[in-house]
Formats: C-alpha cells, sequence, structure tokens
C-alpha cells in the first residue's frame, strides 16, 4: 500500500537563528521578478517593445512594488480586514504590514502590477496596456515560484484525499490550526509532544487551561511550532509518531505552480509568437489564470474563518468569476479599441 508523503520541508533556505533567516517565500518573489527583467530584455532584442533598455530595472521595480503592495492590501481587504484595526506595540506596529506572518492575495498582486504599469506608462510615455502585457509572462513565472514555496511551506493546504492516492501528503503544518478548528485532536498529540521533552500531565494542564489563559495559549502555540520544528529538523521520533494523526491532502500547492503558472506561461507565449495589439495578452492572463484557479481551487481548502460560500465556492474562486468576466469584457474593448502607438507588439 502507498503511504503519503510526510512533509518535512523547512520554509527558510538559510537560518540565521530561531525563525530568523531567508524564506524560500521570498526567493519566489525574488525569482519572479528576475524572470520579469530578462524576457522584458529579451522582447526588446527582438524588437517586440518600444520601452528603452535603459528603463528596464526601473520599471521591474515598480511592478515588484506593486504586486507587494496590491498583493498584501489584497489579502487585508478579500481576506483578513481585521488586519487594518490590529495595532501592536512592537514593530510593525500594524497588522497590515506584519508581512513577516504571510498573509499575500494574488488578486491584489495582479491589481497592483496593473496600477503600477499604468503609472509608470504615464510617466514614462510608453503605451500603459502594453507595459501590463510586457509583466505577463514574469508574472506567471513568478506565481509558478510563489506556489512552490506555498508547498515548502506547508499553507494553502489542499482538501483531504485518499490515503492511498499516489500524490497524498500529509502536511505536519495542520496542527497549527487545531486549536481553532478541532481543540479536541490536540490530546492526540500527547505521545508527539513527549518526543520533545513535554511531559503527559503538563501537556493535558496546558490544553486545560489555553481557552481561558492567555499565558497557557502562548505556550499552546510554543509547543506546536517546537513539534514542527523538530520534525523539520530531521527528527525521526517525532516524525513518525505524528504521521498516523495526520490527513491525507492534495498538494493542491503544486497543482497551482503548474496550471496558474507553466500552463498559463505556456499559453501566453503561444498567443505572442504574433503581434497583437496592446492589451491582448493582458485580457488573455486574466481568462487564463481565472479559469484555472477556478479549477485548481477544487483541490484546496478554503481559508479558515471564511469556509466556502455562495454555491459551495470559495472566496479565491469568487474573485476569479469576477476577473474572468472582466477579462472577457476587456478583450472585447482592446480589439475594437485604435492602437494608439509606442508599441511594436502589432
Amino acid at each position: 500500500m502507498h503511504h503519503p508523503y510526510l512533509h518535512t520541508l523547512d520554509p527558510f533556505a538559510i537560518q540565521f537563528g530561531d525563525h530568523f533567516g531567508i524564506r524560500w517565500y521570498g526567493l519566489a518573489y525574488l525569482a519572479g521578478f528576475f524572470f520579469s527583467y530578462l524576457i522584458i530584455h529579451y522582447l526588446i532584442k527582438k524588437g517586440r517593445s518600444e520601452l528603452s533598455p535603459k528603463l528596464v530595472s526601473d520599471f521591474v521595480f515598480t511592478a515588484a512594488l506593486g504586486t507587494i503592495i496590491g498583493g498584501r492590501l489584497g489579502y487585508c481587504i478579500f481576506y483578513s480586514p481585521d488586519l487594518f484595526f490590529e495595532f501592536t506595540k512592537s514593530p510593525p506596529f500594524w497588522g497590515v504590514l506584519a508581512i513577516n506572518r504571510g498573509g499575500m492575495a494574488s488578486h491584489g498582486g495582479i491589481i497592483g502590477v496593473v496600477l503600477a504599469c499604468l503609472y509608470f506608462g504615464k510617466r514614462h510615455s510608453v503605451n500603459g496596456l502594453h507595459l501590463i502585457d510586457l509583466s505577463t509572462l514574469g508574472a506567471a513565472l513568478g506565481i509558478f515560484c510563489g506556489r512552490i514555496a506555498n508547498f515548502i511551506n506547508g499553507e494553502l493546504v489542499g482538501r483531504p484525499c485518499r490515503e492511498d492516492f499516489i500524490f497524498a501528503v500529509k502536511f505536519p503544518q495542520d496542527i497549527l490550526a487545531w486549536p481553532e478548528v478541532a481543540y479536541a485532536k490536540l490530546y492526540s498529540l500527547t505521545p508527539v509532544v513527549e518526543k520533545i521533552g513535554v511531559k503527559a500531565e503538563a501537556w493535558k494542564t496546558i490544553l486545560s487551561k489555553a481557552p481561558y489563559s492567555a499565558a497557557a495559549a502562548t505556550k499552546l502555540r510554543e509547543t506546536l511550532q517546537s513539534v514542527l520544528d523538530a520534525i523539520q529538523s530531521g527528527n525521526l521520533a517525532v516524525q513518525q509518531a505524528i504521521e498516523p494523526l495526520l490527513t491525507p491532502r492534495h498538494p493542491s500547492q503544486l497543482y497551482a505552480a503548474l496550471l496558474e503558472g507553466l500552463l498559463v506561461f505556456l499559453l501566453l507565449v503561444f498567443i505572442w509568437r504574433k503581434p497583437r495589439k496592446p492589451g491582448v495578452i493582458t485580457a488573455c492572463f486574466f481568462i487564463f489564470y481565472s479559469i484555472v484557479r477556478i479549477f485548481d481551487e477544487q483541490f484546496r481548502m478554503p481559508d479558515i474563518g471564511i469556509g466556502f460560500q455562495l454555491w459551495g465556492l470559495t472566496r479565491g474562486q469568487w474573485l476569479s468569476v469576477g476577473l474572468l468576466a472582466f477579462g472577457f469584457v476587456f478583450l472585447w474593448y482592446v480589439l475594437n479599441k485604435k492602437t494608439s502607438g509606442n508599441s511594436h507588439q502589432e
């Protein structure tokens, strides 16, 4: 019988101390920006763009800012608006700025890139739609890298699947959500926490006090994180103890990497073999991304605290439905719009 893969990957590419270092997720963003830089230079060299080579670095930097700012604000608006009202006494003081705790939305990132391209185009007298077109290929590869990083982080996990499914994965990160969604299951971790030096009685005391004691709740989170750290550092005893307690899941992040990233990139490359009117590639990106996102989210768990919405769709699927509709309207618009210079796309 096939046994699911136990996720033991460390989110840090390089770690300098406890929970501080260079994360794969950050490197994924850098890779996306780097790919964009190379692709834009290639298109300029082939005569497919009038953007000055001297402006490429500034353009990619502006698009990168749009991606990060838009992605973060999109997450706060679409998934966690409570962050706008969360203030702390320690840096970065405001929940919106706490990017170190995670939370980026691809739909917000897309909006951010679009606005950044339009701003850059107006400032440098370059066709804004053409600039958005230039950003789509790098964006698709960036999404590919980002979804791989999501898998490494053990976040945005997939829905449960059969134990014998060939691609089944068990994510130890599931235990971090148990205090909110399955508190009783925390008691099953008793033999696991004993492997990291927490006595059974002490663990049960923590669990009994955590619901009404801030100190105990903090200790609970720290213990769960210690379990996760032990797994990622290669502690076989902890890995073997926790594996039977975890739910096998679809590796939805990898599905998304292949569909939202690689497949969309290849489709855009195919369409851009011939010159197109400014904006056509952008519209196709909106359409392709939305379709595959609606599909692959069938294998991904809905966000905690949001769950399934109307007709059993997730928040991400509904946002994609909106983007899909906009993509078709935008495609009609650009096909019927008179071209206004500053582009070698057609």
